[in-house]
């Protein structure tokens, strides 16, 4: 096979001139699905193949290298830019970033609450009391829940059932589920997205109760929209990465 192209999508953001015409994809067997630029081989920043493990993923990705236009820009390549974090980031550190995924479980979001007023109280027992619930019933992990932000501890058992839901995860939907937890503030609501038990647009409501409530009472605000909106963008990529690295 010829030499492969340098995706350098993930170094200093400069963006390269368009240096091919034709964009293809290959399985290998047993070992995933290539991108092909004008039939060269696509690697990542630290010269690893980007091999991804389906099809689907193989072609969203191509999908994104045939949309470039004379220059190519990599913030339009967020699933590029994923295949090469899961690649060079996660795969040689998995367990480490699995544990960081339960870091953010030991001091999930949804287990501190606002002590007033009633209407913000009531709205995150609503989105948040279910997903305390659904932790239990899916992973037997209980978690305690208290008002206010003062550190408090988690079960033993709880963390351990689910630090072995995180360690089950391959480099690629680890990658995902690393990105949903770091955006929602949630290791729960990043599972329960992944499980299936919420939609995206209910993980991320679920994830931004206060600042859902701060917006109603004060209004909106230019720049955190903006902030809100690309963030959502990330959610959003992250959900479908995840889903396009999914066999079947």
């Amino acid at each position: 096979m010829k030499n492969g192209y340098d995706a350098r999508v993930n170094g200093d953001g400069t963006e390269l001139a368009r240096f091919y015409k034709d964009v293809s994809t290959a399985e290998e067997e047993n070992e995933g699905w290539r991108i092909l630029l004008d039939e060269r081989p696509v690697k990542t920043p630290m010269r690893n193949d980007l091999l991804v493990p389906t099809h689907a993923l193989a072609e969203a990705i191509a999908d994104e290298w045939r949309a470039q236009d004379a220059r190519i820009d990599p913030e339009t390549m967020p699933l590029t830019k994923l295949a090469n974090t899961a690649l060079d980031a996660v795969a040689p550190n998995a367990t480490e970033v699995a544990e960081n995924v339960l870091s953010f479980a030991g001091r999930d979001l949804i287990c501190y609450r606002a002590e007033g007023p009633q209407t913000l109280i009531e709205r995150q027992k609503a989105l948040w009391d279910p997903m305390i619930d659904w932790a239990e019933d899916y992973y037997g992990a209980r978690l305690n829940v208290t008002e206010g932000v003062m550190p408090i501890e988690q079960p033993a058992d709880s963390l351990a059932a689910l630090r072995t839901a995180c360690l089950c995860h391959e480099p690629f939907s680890l990658t995902a589920l690393h990105v949903m937890t770091s955006i929602t503030g949630s290791a729960v609501l990043a599972l329960a997205h992944i499980a299936g038990r919420m939609s995206l647009d209910e993980s991320w409501a679920a994830a931004h109760v206060d600042e859902e409530f701060q917006t109603r009472e004060w209004g909106a605000d230019e720049e955190a929209a903006k902030r809100f909106k690309s963030r959502y963008e990330e959610l959003r990529s992250a959900s479908r990465f995840y889903e396009l690295s999914q066999p079947g």
